[in-house]
This record gives structure tokens, sequence and C-alpha cells, in this order.
């Protein structure tokens, strides 16, 4: 390339002639160029082409040989790093452990390490399932600690347990981007220490139970060094000695026992024994007694105190109670003889010794209970036996025996001794004595003179029972228990007066009655005869009467008084409920009549004076309270006149004016009656005198009342825009007079009241009254003979039929 520049440089300019002398090639070129200067310049470039060639030649040598030294270390390194890799995988293998890498969060851990023969699972990634080969708390532990780790980046260091009793040590970190677990067995001193880590959670858990037992405690318990300074007590112990906590206890090192106690229990420990003993202590200012045990535990005491104070008060109580026993025991007829566990004679009251005889200097040396027997079997004291030893035998089971039994010694002489041998409850037997001789001959006498008491009482017709001064009964007869219906079981157990009133409670509740009967077979004072009546809830009336008995008792007799009484009663009633009737139907009458129908004769006269235009007019609203008034004057009328034809029909003083009348007329009439409550409600009247035409013998107002009452019944009960039927009928021997409306019917139930006096039942309807228009026909039908009925045809409404005879006399007695 430098040629080239020359080249090129010597063509372009030319030289000094002295410079072209000095030097030959510039002397060769210069001529050269002189004669051929393109050829000179062409040279020039191949000149410097090839010096380019070189020079890029030698760079390329020194490039390519630089380029393989690189390659030659590249491949050694990389045969080293991976000579390296094995090793430290060999190294990782040798030692048993495993190593878990997680190097993306969202990828599956690389898991590096012998997996089954660590954890004995199968599958690799099944080694991060510690629950199949740890046991449940290190599982629980190490899921925890990868957790965070992975999360948060916290190391974590633990000694876990497999299933198979090793332990594993888990080590994890972070490492750069990434986080390593490694998992490896723990062998050697490392072994020991976790094993030991594991003994002292244990032991650290089993003592917390513990102290957490002694706390509940209700009892004081304390541990103290060896020279008896506090190092640990309970809350029982705290409360004993009044301290705040544990640690005020043990910095002012207060003590449970006093001095004399602590120098009682350093004494027995400097003998080598346990201390226990009963101690009188004061506990949270109140003196107990309590039952102290202290012992040695290496290397200091502990001890727990037990509240005795009860034990020792029942104890002393019980001791007194002995002795208060004993001297009871030694003041009773019955003879007392008590035997201990080992068959000796451990008391013995007076009574027992007066029974048998005996020398209280025999008794004093504690005989046992076969030398008694013998001595009494030698005096014949005894009942006479076949096999005496088998029969003592029987009586001696008793100290194995659970229950007590009876004996029955019939002695020689004629002597009875009802004998009561009870096991004591800590071993031993208590004799029972009792002689009873003249006892049995007395209840033979008794037994005999009750059973012909019995019979005498059981032929009596009346009900008698002999009832005892406590107030039980003693004797009753056949017809006592037949009356009440009392069991016979209940009479043997000689219950209270109060027990047998309270079973005879359901056939007679008349508390007065039983209360003094009680009062006077329990009273003490003024024992005096009385008589009583008592009325059952079935009806029978009983007259009874006690009787004072000399024995302090009370004789109680009970006859059935029930025929005379009623027969009595219903003459006695009869006649009051005639002379009320009477009295009432006359009071009624007259009162209605006068205090009733004349002011309102009144007020519908003057009603109907201002209704009348001669005296002034009336504007629209005044008109309207005058009719108001007298609609309702008259209804009210109606229902007057109602009730004193009741009232006469009942006192029999209603007399019917019997004449021809004419059923057409008579049945327009009773609808002339209705035309203002028809036209009222848009109901239509259809009246069909069929094939009645003409006239009948009956009253004609009465008639008409009564057809009058059941069009406007039928007009309350239609609905409006309906059509009220009233129809009538002949035939042979009487008329029929019919009246039906479309409304909602008579229910079957309603149907049997509906005649009924102050009946009303609206169902509904517009209807209202007080239900007197149904009795009146019904008595207005009686008087003639008739009769009326109510049904519920088939098509719904309410048809009503009167029946009247063509002779309105033929039939009334017959109706009646």
């Amino acid at each position: 390339m430098i040629a080239l520049f020359a080249g090129a440089l010597l063509a372009a300019s030319p030289l000094p002639a002295r410079a072209a002398e000095a030097d030959p090639v510039a002397d060769l070129l210069g001529t050269f160029a002189a004669q051929e200067p393109g050829m000179l310049i062409g040279f020039a470039l191949v000149l410097g082409l090839i010096a380019f060639a070189t020079t890029t030649a030698v760079v390329h040598v020194g490039f390519r040989r630089r380029a393989m030294e690189r390659e030659s270390f590249a491949y050694g390194e990389i045969s080293r790093l991976e000579a390296r890799i094995e090793e430290s995988r060999a190294l990782l293998m040798a030692e048993p452990q495993i190593v878990v890498v997680w190097r993306d969060p969202a990828a599956a851990p690389e898991i590096i390490g012998n997996t089954p023969a660590f954890t004995g699972v199968v599958s690799p990634t099944r080694i991060l399932a510690f629950g199949t080969w740890l046991s449940p708390g290190s599982a629980r532990e190490i899921e925890a600690g990868v957790d965070r780790l992975r999360a948060t980046g916290m190391p974590l260091a633990l000694t876990l347990v497999a299933q198979d009793g090793r332990h594993v040590e888990a080590d994890g970190r972070p490492v750069g981007s990434a986080v390593i677990l490694r998992l490896r067995d723990i062998t050697g001193v490392r072994l020991d220490h976790a094993r030991l880590q594991d003994a002292y959670r244990a032991l650290d858990a089993q003592t917390s139970a513990l102290h957490t037992l002694l706390d509940a405690l209700p009892a004081p318990v304390w541990v103290a060094g060896e020279e008896g300074q506090l190092r640990w007590s309970n809350s029982a112990y705290l409360h004993a000695v009044e301290a705040r906590d544990a640690q005020e206890a043990a910095t002012r090192d207060l003590r449970l026992l006093d001095q004399s106690g602590r120098t009682l229990a350093a004494r027995a420990h400097a003998e080598g024994r346990a201390f226990a003993q009963r101690l009188p202590v004061v506990v949270a200012g109140t003196r107990r007694v309590l039952d102290v045990l202290e012992v040695d535990a290496g290397g200091g005491l502990a001890g727990i105190a037990l509240d005795a104070t009860e034990a020792e008060s029942v104890r002393s109580e019980l001791a007194h109670v002995v002795r208060a026993h004993r001297r009871t025991l030694d003041q009773l007829a019955t003879a007392v003889a008590i035997f201990g566990a080992d068959q000796r004679l451990v008391f013995h009251n007076a009574a027992y010794v007066n029974l048998f005889e005996l020398d209280p200097s025999f008794l004093d040396d504690r005989p046992t209970d076969t030398a008694v027997l013998d001595r009494l079997r030698a005096t014949r004291r005894l009942p006479e036996q076949a096999d005496f030893r088998l029969w003592r035998e029987d009586l001696h089971s008793a100290y194995r025996a659970m229950e007590p039994k009876e004996h029955w010694w019939h002695l020689p002489g004629g002597r009875t001794l009802r004998v009561v041998s009870a096991p004591n409850p800590e071993g031993g037997v208590t004799y029972l004595f009792d002689e009873v001789t003249e006892r049995l001959a007395l209840e033979s006498r008794y037994i005999a003179l009750t059973r012909i008491q019995s019979e005498t009482l059981d032929a009596l017709a009346e009900a008698v029972a002999v009832f005892g001064s406590d107030g039980r009964l003693g004797l009753s007869n056949s017809a006592f228990a037949r009356l009440w219906r009392l069991d016979p079981a209940l009479l043997k157990g000689h219950p209270h007066i109060d027990a047998v009133a309270e079973a005879c409670r359901p056939l007679a509740a008349d508390n007065a009655v039983w209360s003094r009967l009680r009062a006077a077979l329990t009273g003490i004072e003024a024992r005096m005869p009385t008589e009583f009546r008592l009325e059952r809830t079935d009806g029978i009336i009983l007259d009874g009467s006690t009787q004072p008995l000399p024995d302090g008792g009370t004789l109680v007799t009970l006859r059935d008084v029930t025929d005379s009484v009623r027969v009595e009663r219903a003459l006695v009633e009869r006649n009051q409920a005639l002379v009320a009737a009477d009295h009432l139907k006359s009071t009624f009458v007259s009162h209605v009549s006068y205090e009733l129908r004349s002011p309102l004769t009144t007020i519908i006269g003057f009603a109907q004076l201002l209704d009348d235009a001669a005296l002034g007019p009336l504007n629209t609203r005044q008109r309207a309270y005058v009719g108001h008034i007298t609609e309702s004057s008259a209804a009210l009328l109606a229902i007057i006149n109602d009730i004193l034809d009741l009232a006469t029909i009942d006192a029999g003083s209603m007399t019917l004016e019997l004449g021809e009348v004419d059923v057409r007329t008579a049945m327009e009439a009773a609808a002339e009656g209705v035309r203002d409550r028809l036209a009222e409600g848009g109901i239509r009247l259809a009246i069909e005198p069929g094939s009645a035409a003409g006239t009948f013998r009956a009253d004609s107002r009465r008639v008409r009342q009564v057809l009058y009452n059941l069009l406007s019944n039928a007009v309350g009960f239609a609905p409006e825009g309906s059509t009220v039927t009233l129809s009538a009928e002949r035939r042979e021997r009487d008329v029929v007079f019919r009246v039906r409306d479309t409304g909602r019917g008579i229910a079957p139930e309603i149907g049997a009241r509906v005649f009924d006096r102050f009946e009303s039942h609206t169902t509904g309807s517009r209807h209202r009254g007080v239900g007197l228009g149904l009795s009146i026909v019904r008595s207005l039908m009686a008087l003639h003979g008739g009769k009326v009925s109510i049904v519920s045809p088939p098509g719904g409404g309410t048809l009503v039929t009167c029946v009247f005879p063509l002779e309105a006399g033929a039939g009334r007695a017959a109706a009646e």
C-alpha cells in the first residue's frame, strides 16, 4: 500500500534532479514514468495490492492463531467445569440427602438426590408431600417453613422426625434468584442432640401439663430447695399464704407450715423418710386441719397438703355419736349385743344381761360369739336344735351377709324371742333380741276380735269406716269400698284420711265437706258427733255422720239417700218454677204493655203528627228524620207485639177469633206489608194461589201475621234482584202455604234451632232481627193445630211450609 502511494506521488509531481540522481529506483521509476506513465500507475497499483494482501494474510494468521488458542482454553475450561460439576454432584450424592431447587415460581422444582432411598416415596415429586413420610407435627412445621421461604425468602433450619423414627435436618435459604431446600439424615452427635431435644420437648410438655394440673388442684402444692427455700407453688398455695403471685411467695419465702411443723418435717427427712402428718395450719387467715405430705424429690422437697378439716370434724362427731348411741342403747328394753369382725363381743346393754341372765364378768372379757352361744345352750336359753352346729353356722352367716336377717327363737318354757342379726358396715354383727311372748298373745286376740268386727261390718248395708286418732283408716266394710270404688290394696294399707279423700275426689270434689270430715277425725278437742250431706259427681247423694269412739278413733257412716232427695227436690223445684213462671209472665206482660207499648204509641203518633203538612212544612232532611223515627218505632212496636203475643201464648190466654179466611186475600194482605222492603231490595214477589182458591176456617189476622213473618224473613235473606215465591195448595184436609227464596239456604245444624226464641242467623244477608218471627209462627201454627217446617230444597234457597187444617179446632188437640 505504501508503494502504491509512492507511485502515485511520483506520477503526480516531478522530483528534483538531485534527488533522482541519488536513488536508482527513483531514477528507474523516473525513467519509466517519463517513458510510460500509464504503466507506472498500473505497476504501483499491483504493488499496493500485493502489499495489502500480504498485510491481511499476516493479520489473519495472527487472529486465527489467537482464536484457536482461546477456543482451546474454552474447551479446557468447559471440561474442567464439567469435571467440577460431576465432582460436586458425586459429593452431593455421596451423602444421603435431597436438594430441592425452585428457580421459577411457576415451574416445577428440580429435585436432586435418591428420593426413594431417602423417604421411601417412589415418585421424586412426592418428596414435597411431607405428610406421606414425616410425622404429622413435623409435616405441618416444614410446610409452614417452606411457604415462608418461597414467599418472603426467610431461611429455615428445622429438625424433623420421619414416620419411621429417623431424624431429618431441613435447611432452606434463597441463593440468587433461586430457593434451595436441603433435607438430610442426622447422624452422630447431631442425632444425639436431636433426640435429646425431642426428649426435652416431651419432658417440657409433661412438666407443663403437670404444673397445669397441680395449679388447678384446690390443695396447696409446693416445691422447695434442699434448704427449704420455696421454688414453685400452685394457686392454692398462694391463696393459703396470701401472696399475690409465685414471685412474691418465693422472694418473701412464705411457708405454709409453722416452725414446729417444719421442724418435724426436717427431722423426718433427716431420717430418710417422707413426712406425713395431720397438722393444724392457718390457711388464708383461717385455722384448718391439713394432711401434709412432703417427700425428698432429689435435690429438693415436694409437698402437698390436703384439707382434712371436715374429716376431722366428722371423726370427732362420729365418736361423740357412737358414745351417745351406746348410752342410748343401754337404756333400751331391747337386748343389744354387738360383735366385731373378729366375732368377739364389743358392746352389750343392760337388757342383754337381764334377758339371758349372763355373768357381767364373763361379758367383760369380750368372749367370742361361739362362746356366748355355748353358754346360752348350757343354760337352756336357746331353741332346741337337732343339729346345733348347722344352726349356729346359719346364724353366723350374718358375718358374711349384706342385709339384716330375722330369726324367731322359741325357747324352752314357752318364751319367744325375735332376733335380728344385722351386719355392720365395718365388719361384725349386731344382734337385737325382743321378747315377744306377750305381744304375740295379744296380737292373736286382737286379730280374732278384728275379724269378728270386720264380718259384722260387712253385713251392714250402710258404708262404715273407722279412723284412728291419727286420721288413718282402721276398719271399713265392703259397702264402703263399693260405694267409693276404692282399690282393696289401698284400704289394706290403712291410708290417711287425706289419701282416702284424694281417692274419692273424682266422685266428690266438695272440699268443704272433706275439710270438715278431716277436722272431725283428727281433732283433739270438742270431739262431737256431726252430720253432713255429700253430693257426688255421678248424682248420688249421701247422708253421713261421725261418731267419736272411746279409744280416740271416729266412726264414719254413709247412707245413700239419692232417691228420696231427688223426689223432694223435684217437687220443690217444680213448685218454685210454677210460681216464678206465673209471676214472671204477669210482670212481663204488664210491663211491656204499659211501660213500652204506651210510650211507643205516643212516639208514633207525634211522628205522624209532625209529618202532617197541616201543622207546617218540613224540609227534606226533617221529613227524612221523621220517616226514620216512624219506621224504627213501627219495627219496635212489631217486636213488642211479638213479645206480647208469645207471652200471651205461653200464659195460655190467647184465643183465636175463628172465621172464614180467603186464601188469596190473606196472601195479598201479607204481601202488602212487605211492599216497601221488596222495592228497597229490588226483589220481586210472586203470588201463586194455585188450587187453594176459596176459604178455610182460621183466625184471619193470625194467618196474615204468619204469612207476613214468613215473607219478611224470606225478603231479608233473598239476594237483590231475586224472586220470592208465596204459593198455596189445597188438599183434602188442609191448606198448605209455601214461602221460598233463592238465598244461601240454611245449614242443617241451624235448621233445628231457627224456631227457637231469640235465634237469629244472618249468614251474610241483609236480614237483621231479634229472632222472634219464626218462633211466633210456630206458636200460632200450634194454636191452629197445624205445623211448620223449614228446609233447603234442591237448587238452593230456603223453603218454609205451613200446613193449616181446614177446621182450625180439628187438629189442635192432636198438635198439642
